[in-house]
């Protein structure tokens, strides 16, 4: 009787955690709204489960419990019952993943008016490029990552001779307009991450993968990485600073100083 006591207690406060605990996410700050309602439908029906089999489970700890004269039934299988967990179980995993479907096609269908920005992660810092005037980021090569260019920027492109670089600093966004975020890595894999903003993706080194967001509310979010990537894990760290289209266009127009072209040994 205790233990199937403890069993139902267990249920209940797991609910009771859920609907009273300050342990929730932050407001959202980007047009991610869609991962929300996929994470809330998956708990629901995991929480669903996990209820339903915790208080079987206390059920059979007192339905089933020992008492003397009593003999226990045999019964190897049950078709019936095998049949309605399958069919149970298919439904609740299909539940799951079709929304997580929908979300993932918006996920990797960027719009047509996102501006490219660059992001990239090394041991352990980030560091941000945003194309300049003209509007296009420069192409990049690895093999041309050195102390004077860490990013890797080609200086026979023109159109990355204005490009913005920011290393170690924080990464300025104006409100309101998509942006797709190209993601690199130097070093290891890290794990671009901003939690208001919802959505986070894997820097790979040797590979550019990307991520799109429409920043819809001002302000200055943390950047975390999200992938253990070495000693100095816990303090890569950065921020986003999300700005009225006005700000960061005034903003962008005075980073003159840090365009490649500037910073390059060329221009020495």
């Amino acid at each position: 009787m205790a233990v199937a006591l403890i069993l139902v207690l267990i249920a209940l406060g797991s609910v009771a955690f859920h609907l009273w605990s300050p342990w929730w996410w932050t407001p959202i700050a980007s047009n991610w709204s869609y991962i929300d309602t996929t994470i809330v439908i998956t708990f629901w029906i995991t929480g669903a489960v996990f209820v339903a089999v915790v208080l079987f489970m206390a059920y059979c700890v007192y339905r089933f419990r020992h008492r003397q004269g009593q003999q226990a039934h045999y019964e190897p299988e049950s078709k019936r019952l095998e049949l309605w967990l399958t069919v149970i179980t298919g439904v609740g995993v299909a539940a799951m993943l079709t929304p997580g479907l929908f979300v993932w096609h918006q996920f990797i269908s960027v719009p047509e008016d996102a501006t490219d920005i660059e992001i990239l992660g090394q041991q352990w810092q980030w560091s941000f490029r945003l194309p300049g005037p003209d509007g296009k980021l420069g192409t990049t090569d690895a093999r041309l990552i050195s102390p004077d260019n860490p990013l890797g920027l080609s200086r026979e492109d023109q159109s990355g001779q204005d490009d913005v670089i920011v290393e170690g600093g924080e990464l300025r966004l104006p409100i309101g307009k998509p942006v797709k975020a190209l993601l690199r890595s130097v070093d290891v894999i890290h794990n671009f991450y901003v939690p208001e903003i919802r959505a986070k993706m894997d820097l790979v080194p040797g590979q550019v993968s990307y991520i799109w967001f429409t920043p819809t509310r001002t302000g200055t979010f943390e950047i975390l990485c999200a992938e253990l990537c070495g000693l100095g894990h816990s303090q890569m760290r950065g921020t986003v600073v999300v700005q009225e289209q006005k700000d960061y266009q005034t903003w962008l127009q005075g980073q003159a100083s840090r365009s490649f072209a500037r910073l390059s040994p060329d221009a020495q």
